[in-house]
Parts: structure tokens; sequence; C-alpha cells
């Protein structure tokens, strides 16, 4: 297989960067994605140039790092899939690649395809947390836990961070990355103590860096876990209960 790219290439953030047009041939169909680019690396160091900069991992769309536009589709044209899933047969000999970085002013370029996605780790910083009793580990069954509530805060949890939500968004808001982090902590048991300071806490710091939801649902297709948008509605909820509820504990205080 044979194809061209066309790349984003900044030098730093405060460079001005271009689209650069690189031959891949000798694809094989068989390759992911970053093989693909690790390949072209290869033939841009064996020239004594300067290769693409992308963040990559865990190669197996667990950790979100690996996240880029591809024919300004979030992680390319595969549904459900991080970049590092999605392969070459997804595309077809001849074919022209666009790769661009995540388009939002909260996620600055840094170098090439690399971002800041830096906000996010605040969010969760705001907020993120249980509070969990010292001392011995409780009896597996001594908190139940209904299977669907199990469920959801499950599908919450599957988040992996990678801000395909933010690209998508036409507003490049975090609503989903935000309800998802919050939704796996309150839906569970473990997760009350703190509910409501931790919806407020961490709401409060989103808005701080991303715009607004308007339900254009962009976000869930774009997701490579497929997390609905449910979630949203689910924090907006908590969120109008956590203006009452924090109100009234610093009244009390």
């Amino acid at each position: 297989m044979h194809v061209k790219l066309h790349v984003w290439r900044q030098a730093d953030p405060d460079a001005r960067g271009a689209m650069e047009t690189y031959d891949a041939p000798d694809v094989s169909e068989e390759m992911s994605f970053l093989e693909m680019l690790d390949l072209v690396n290869e033939r841009l160091n064996a020239e004594g140039r300067e290769p693409i900069a992308f963040e990559h991992d865990c190669r197996e769309g667990i950790c979100g790092s690996c996240g880029m536009m591809i024919n300004g589709q979030a992680h390319g044209p595969q549904k459900g899939t991080a970049t590092c899933q999605l392969h070459m047969r997804k595309f077809t000999d001849g074919d022209e690649i666009y790769i661009e970085p995540w388009r939002a002013q909260a996620f600055p370029v840094l170098k090439d395809l690399v971002v800041d996605r830096s906000p996010f780790d605040q969010i969760v910083e705001a907020g993120g947390y249980i509070t969990a009793p010292t001392g011995a580990a409780p009896d597996a069954n001594l908190t139940p836990i209904p299977k669907e509530v199990a469920d959801a805060s499950m599908d919450a949890a599957a988040c992996i961070g990678c801000g395909a939500c933010v690209a998508a968004c036409p507003n490049s808001a975090a609503q989903l990355f935000t309800s998802a982090k919050l939704s796996h902590l309150n839906l569970l048991p473990q997760g009350q103590a703190e509910r409501y300071q931790r919806t407020q806490a961490m709401v409060d710091t989103m808005e701080t860096f991303f715009g607004s939801c308007t339900n254009h649902g962009e976000c869930q297709e774009a997701c490579p876990k497929e997390i609905s948008i449910d979630f949203i509605a689910y924090m907006n909820r908590d969120y109008v209960k956590a203006q009452i509820k924090n109100r009234k504990l610093l009244s009390q205080g």
C-alpha cells in the first residue's frame, strides 16, 4: 500500500505551524496507524530529517495518549477505536491522509501532533477522589451495590482521557470527560461522602478551561470507549443539587 500523508508540523508552542507532505510507500494493511507513522519516522531519521512528534504509550487503547485528528475525525474513521487500534486496512492504496493535533484552545500544541492536556489533570485534581477509612479491608459483600449501578460506574470509568470529546465538539467542551470522571465515583456508595463538593469543584474547574455543552452529541460519537452523553445529564443534575447543598453547608459552618 502507498499512501500520502499531510501532517501538521510545528516546532514548538510559539512557532507557526504548517502542513507538510510525506510519501509512505510499502505500508502493510496489517500495520496499526502508529506503526505506519513509526515507519515514516524511520525514513525521516535515515534522511537526517526531524521525525514527526506524536504521543503514544500502551498502544492498546488504554492510556489515551495517542489522540490525533485523521481526515477531520478524532482517532480516525473507525468508531469506538483509539488511534493506536486503527489499522491501515481501513484505508486504500493511493489515499491521501490528513493528520492534525487536537484543535482546542485549552489544548495548546506543544510540538507537531502533541498537545498539552494538563487541564484534564486539573479537573481530576479538583475533586476526583473518595474518602476511604483506614484499617482492614471490608468484606467484599459488606457494601451491596446493584449490578446496574456497578455497570454504569464501570462504563464511566472506561474513559481514557484522550481528549477526543473536546476535539470533536464544536464548542471544545469537556463535559463528557468530566461527567465520566464524576460518575464513576458518584454512582457508588463509597463516593457519596464528597459527592456534591466533588461535583461543584470539578465542574467549576472545567468551566475555567473549556466551552459549554450545547448537546451536539459529537463527543460520544468520537469517544473511543463510546461513553454515553447520559452521564452529562447526571452531572448537570448533581451540579444543580450541589449549589443548594453546598450553600447549606457553608451557612451552617
